[in-house]
């Protein structure tokens, strides 16, 4: 009895936890929907805020049933912290990048434009396998959130690469974006000003006059980049357009994970 009462207390209370969590998890689905229907909210966003109020397993449990329902509304957050993105490769047409300074926000809540990154949008792009891992604590107790899609993607990968996931108007802002092979650009300028850069017929957010930037050089598809391995340190992605995300998985491991 000494043993068995706490044990069913404990799990009474994760109980009452996991259905709260889903509840809340139900009630912000709901809002973002409702949001999403107004016409005043465009794209999916990942990188901002946390579903702080939930614990990381329930958060993702409830994602997963609505993404299997097909109900999930377009835009959700996961963290003020940077995440990490790898591929093993990416192609895109109508690419453009600038380096910026965009608020950020800090452990305290405030937001600052301390840090310079780069923003970099494709109007088209082609991604061979994608791989997210989010670092968190929760109660103290670190574990990694991972979000995967399409083949599986190779610690390491620098070789040639076939894409099976498409996306329209994708952009990330990172403070590390790189890859591990060879990277071709084509039909590209390299110091444009970065207000001159366009994605989509439109300038990338945060862009000033005389910062860097590469845009195109004009001429049909404008500018394209093929990267093998891509590596980055994201602060933010958004995909104001579409993305087809085949075998999309979200999980959550122990510990601070550094592949999927």
């Amino acid at each position: 009895m000494r043993l068995s009462d706490p044990l069913r207390g404990a799990s009474a209370r994760f109980a009452h936890l996991r259905s709260a969590g889903a509840r809340q998890a139900a009630d912000w689905n709901e809002r973002m929907l409702a949001q999403a229907g107004d016409g005043t909210r465009r794209g999916t966003r990942w990188g901002r805020s946390a579903l702080a109020a939930v614990p990381a397993a329930v958060a993702v449990g409830a994602l997963g049933t609505a993404l299997a329902g097909g109900a999930l509304a377009a835009g959700f957050n996961i963290t003020h912290q940077p995440f990490t993105l790898t591929s093993n490769g990416v192609s895109g047409t109508g690419f453009g990048a600038i380096v910026n300074t965009p608020a950020v926000g800090e452990a305290d809540g405030t937001t600052s434009t301390r840090t310079g990154m780069t923003r970099v949008g494709f109007s088209q792009a082609r991604l061979a396998g994608l791989c997210g891992i989010v670092h968190q604590r929760f109660a103290g107790v670190p574990y990694s959130l991972l979000l995967t899609a399409g083949q599986k993607v190779e610690e390491g990968s620098s070789g040639s690469f076939t894409p099976d996931i498409e996306a329209k108007n994708l952009y990330l802002q990172a403070t590390d974006l790189g890859s591990r092979g060879a990277t071709r650009l084509e039909n590209t300028v390299i110091g444009q000003s970065a207000d001159q850069v366009s994605v989509a017929g439109k300038p990338l957010s945060g862009a000033q006059p005389g910062a860097f930037g590469l845009g195109s050089a004009g001429g049909e598809g404008g500018a394209s980049i093929s990267l093998r391995g891509l590596v980055a340190q994201a602060h933010d992605a958004e995909i104001a357009g579409s993305m087809e995300l085949p075998g999309l998985n979200l999980r959550v491991v122990p510990g601070s994970a550094t592949s999927c």
